[in-house]
């Protein structure tokens, strides 16, 4: 009898265990943190379908957790710090919300550097990448970056149709490259969360914002902008750069096959897609605003013209700058622009 209690017992705990566990357990578990909503096209359309993809191409060896909304903890520029000291594997973020840690990469975000393709953009950063770029991530394995369509200016009371509409006005930014470029058309730039927008709109403390069309649907910004502005051919007025990168630690002991599954997911097809999502969203959002009468501003191709030359100080301000850090802004730039118009035409 004690003989049969012990291997009923032994059973049980068998059956126990073979419940509470999966039937297989990923080998390499990984966790990507990000500021996003989950609703998001970007989370849904571009890093859900790209993790997907690792984990297929490993066989299952590979799993990567996906936690939007900074629900891990932290605000979005403490994500660099957080996969640095390896608190998680994985983040996509904003480069600029790091301040000046990835100076090189910053080209990109200038006005009139890119202008209105992402896919060009992403393809252009990707290949200057290793040779001129990479010297800023130290610490990191970056797996691919991106652009956003770009900075339209979004406004509550006023259109903006020449430089000097934004003269006197407060205007919210998210990068320091933004704020130079509202300095220079003279508005009084601040910084605001993503997520505090609105009611920075709705109690005055900014008029504008530059923002892509992409946020207004989350942010219902229907309900606080009145007139939005974009430059001819869908020109906008800089961008933002996103990473999605993986600590170097966590990178280094990963086997060479689980390393190829990763760049192999992380190719020019990634790059397409996260510029087309931007692209589509965009469209999205800008017909939400037309749907309640929002006025869409695109200026003429001289209007455009005026911004151009207005801001091109901000450029020459920024190859000052880096230049203190000794690094070839110049040379950046030049050639930041000649790959951009290169993929543009492809």
């Amino acid at each position: 009898m004690k003989n049969l209690r012990q291997l009923l017992s032994l059973c049980l705990s068998t059956v126990i265990l073979a419940t509470a566990s999966p039937l297989w357990a990923a080998e390499f578990n990984l966790t990507l943190h990000h500021f996003y909503a989950p609703s998001e096209p970007s989370h849904t359309e571009v890093l859900v379908p790209w993790a997907k993809e690792v984990e297929e191409r490993t066989n299952g060896r590979v799993k990567i957790v996906i936690v939007p909304g900074m629900s891990l903890g932290g605000k979005p520029k403490d994500l660099t710090k957080q996969v640095r000291s390896g608190k998680v594997d994985l983040i996509w973020t904003v480069n600029g919300y790091s301040g000046k840690e990835f100076l090189r990469t910053e080209a990109f975000e200038l006005p009139f550097v890119h202008t209105n393709d992402p896919v060009a953009t992403n393809l252009a950063m990707r290949e200057m990448f290793e040779t001129d770029l990479k010297e800023d991530y130290k610490g990191l394995e970056v797996m691919f970056l991106h652009a956003t369509q770009g900075h339209a200016f979004q406004s509550n009371g006023y259109g903006i149709r020449k430089p000097e509409d934004l003269r006197g006005k407060r205007a919210r930014t998210p990068s320091r490259t933004g704020a130079w470029t509202l300095e220079e058309l003279g508005a009084d730039p601040i910084s605001v969360p993503v997520k505090n927008i609105p009611q920075t709109i709705q109690r005055k403390v900014a008029t504008t914002i530059m923002l892509p069309f992409t946020a207004n649907p989350l942010l219902k910004l229907n309900q606080y902008i009145t007139h939005m502005t974009e430059g001819h051919e869908q020109t906008r007025f800089g961008t933002v750069v996103f990473q999605v990168s993986m600590n170097q630690q966590r990178w280094n002991s990963l086997p060479d096959d689980i390393q190829k599954a990763f760049q192999t997911a992380s190719d020019e097809r990634i790059l397409r897609r996260a510029g087309q999502v931007w692209h589509e969203d965009e469209k999205r959002g800008l017909d939400l605003m037309l749907k309640f009468k929002r006025k869409h501003i695109v200026l003429s191709e001289e209007e455009t013209e005026a911004f151009r030359l207005q801001l091109e100080p901000v450029v020459e301000r920024w190859i000052d700058e880096v230049s203190k850090d000794g690094i070839d802004g110049k040379a950046l730039v030049t050639k930041a622009r000649k790959l951009i118009a290169k993929h543009s035409q492809q």
